[in-house]
């Protein structure tokens, strides 16, 4: 299904919120609510059950941990006033922290029903030395997973996540500042998708959804995340015959890439990662379309 852009309501305010930061608990806890909710119709079920229950992991963690400390005010200026994110990836999976949300995720991961050849993979992480697990973090702060790694890098990837809100939690997001188009403001992560929200009196305006650190921010409707093209912007869905799709993917015919935006100003239940999961057919669309996907999910490796 081809659909034209849309410019009609680009915000319910002059100047939206910059940037939202995540609650790592509340997080997880309505994503996990939202994959079981999402299982209960679809063929992904039984993966969408085994991620509901890795944000349960998750949450876990992040509740037993110490708050964050603060980031260092001159640190974030100085970042600031060169327009660079004030976490700092690569310092943040060399530290000592996250080596043990690390730890303590896949820990908590034991308790998870999963098929053979995921519970080999934990093992083998469990197992693997920290050069091993720091090289396979690496990959994943730089928004890539290896090929063949696709089963540990759920769970590296999932304890990333917590070790990321962790550090985007105690930010001023009134101090961040855009880095550039589809860079986020906090980590300087790629997004996984974005959001029309539906927050009162923001109502309209588009945020891109950190894919690490969960932080959104505001971007321009009808604008590429991958190049910033305003040029050559569609929207692709799949026509099941009913109302205007929730779930789009934003093409750019200018760099050739895609990446879905949620209209969660009409459907509030929305969740950036869980519903860009179960919404695999969308990926299954364009799979060979002249476009490639543009947002990352470690999650959903291969298309």
């Amino acid at each position: 299904m081809s659909l034209t852009p849309d410019p009609s309501v680009i915000g319910g305010v002059a100047t939206p919120q910059f940037a939202r930061l995540p609650d790592p608990r509340a997080l997880f806890q309505r994503r996990a609510t939202r994959l079981r909710h999402l299982a209960q119709s679809s063929k992904l079920a039984p993966y969408l059950r085994f991620l509901a229950d890795l944000c349960d992991a998750q949450g876990r963690v992040a509740a037993s941990l110490d708050a964050p400390a603060p980031p260092d005010s001159a640190m974030i200026e100085r970042n600031r006033s060169y327009r660079m994110p004030p976490i700092d990836r690569a310092a943040l999976i060399a530290s000592a922290g996250t080596a043990r949300i690390v730890d303590a995720l896949l820990t908590e991961a034991e308790a998870i029903g999963m098929p053979a050849p995921a519970r080999a993979a934990l093992q083998a992480l469990r197992a693997a030395p920290a050069p091993d697990r720091q090289a396979l973090l690496a990959e994943l702060a730089a928004d890539r997973v290896p090929d063949g790694f696709a089963a540990p890098a759920a769970f590296v990837a999932a304890a990333l996540q917590v070790a990321a809100a962790r550090a985007a939690q105690v930010l001023e997001g009134a101090k961040l500042v855009p880095i550039r188009i589809g860079t986020c403001p906090a980590c300087g992560g790629r997004p996984g998708a974005s959001m029309v929200t539906a927050t009162q009196h923001q109502e309209g305006a588009r945020y891109a959804c950190c894919a690490t650190c969960a932080t959104q921010w505001n971007e321009v409707r009808l604008k590429c995340l991958c190049c910033g093209s305003t040029k050559g912007i569609g929207y692709r869905a799949i026509d099941d015959g009913g109302t205007d799709p929730v779930i789009k993917a934003e093409v750019c015919d200018e760099c050739h890439s895609w990446v879905k935006i949620f209209y969660q100003n009409r459907d509030p239940a929305l969740e950036a990662v869980a519903d860009d999961i179960a919404s695999l057919g969308l990926d299954a669309l364009l799979r060979d379309s002249a476009w490639r996907r543009g947002g990352f999910n470690p999650y959903l490796i291969g298309y």
